[in-house]
């Protein structure tokens, strides 16, 4: 039983798969005081976060929707006081970011990778998660890629888990609607050109339309910079139309 804190863009299709039904048997066990699994750490330590539970949820129907599937199955926890704790994600991880990407990098050998590749080194997790970071926190953007070419890579265990817990962290705060709109005006920007006909002025245009526009041209011309992108998927839970 494993729900990750990673960016379900690594998982393959799988793992995706995986976690989300495991993520429903987590929840049924806790809303429902079933006894089964009840005690195993995973469970244990969603407990008391059904918020939590509820929003990890959505960013896997939103990877799974970017991957072509069809999930209608939300999530319901309930908002009683000490159990929806809205805003409260576990304090605690089984296995900490940097030895989730260490284990999946083990279980992947030879096998179907995520949409996401996992970072061989500090550099490319940081050019995964940098729009998703923009869209939260410009100040924190401009200091971490400042100081991100000092991490050379996986064996540099102190700095890259330090990143990685930064950047999980990070992501699991909610991004302004002006913070959204300027990461996805960035993103627009590299592939408006190979989409005929496109705007450049996108002020006017809703969050979920601008998202919409950017998934659809990276899809069709399959852009790697963002296809390996964290935020191509995750911002959509944060929009309230989306």
């Amino acid at each position: 039983m494993r729900i990750w804190d990673i960016n379900p863009g690594y998982l393959n299709r799988q793992s995706l798969l995986g976690e989300h039904r495991e993520l429903h048997g987590i929840v049924s066990i806790i809303v429902n005081g079933k006894k089964g699994y009840s005690k195993h750490p995973e469970t244990l330590r969603w407990v008391d976060y059904g918020w939590a539970l509820k929003m990890r949820h959505e960013l896997l129907a939103a990877e799974m929707s970017l991957r072509g599937f069809n999930e209608k199955t939300p999530v319901l926890t309930t908002s009683n006081e000490g159990i929806f704790n809205e805003g409260a994600w576990p304090e605690k991880y089984i296995d900490a970011p940097w030895e989730q990407f260490t284990l999946l990098a083990a279980k992947y050998e030879k096998k179907e990778q995520g949409r996401i590749l996992l970072p061989k080194n500090g550099q490319q997790l940081w050019s995964q998660h940098k729009y998703s970071v923009m869209a939260r926190n410009v100040p924190l953007y401009k200091k971490i890629g400042r100081e991100v070419a000092n991490i050379s890579s996986l064996d540099s265990t102190d700095e890259f888990s330090a990143l990685a817990a930064l950047l999980t962290e990070t992501l699991r705060t909610a991004p302004s609607p002006g913070g959204i709109r300027n990461a996805l005006q960035h993103m627009w920007g590299y592939v408006s050109d190979h989409v005929p006909g496109s705007e450049r002025n996108t002020e006017d245009w809703s969050l979920s339309k601008l998202l919409q526009s950017v998934q659809q041209g990276v899809l069709e011309n399959q852009e790697p910079y963002l296809l390996a992108s964290t935020a191509l998927s995750e911002l959509k839970i944060w929009i309230p139309e989306a």
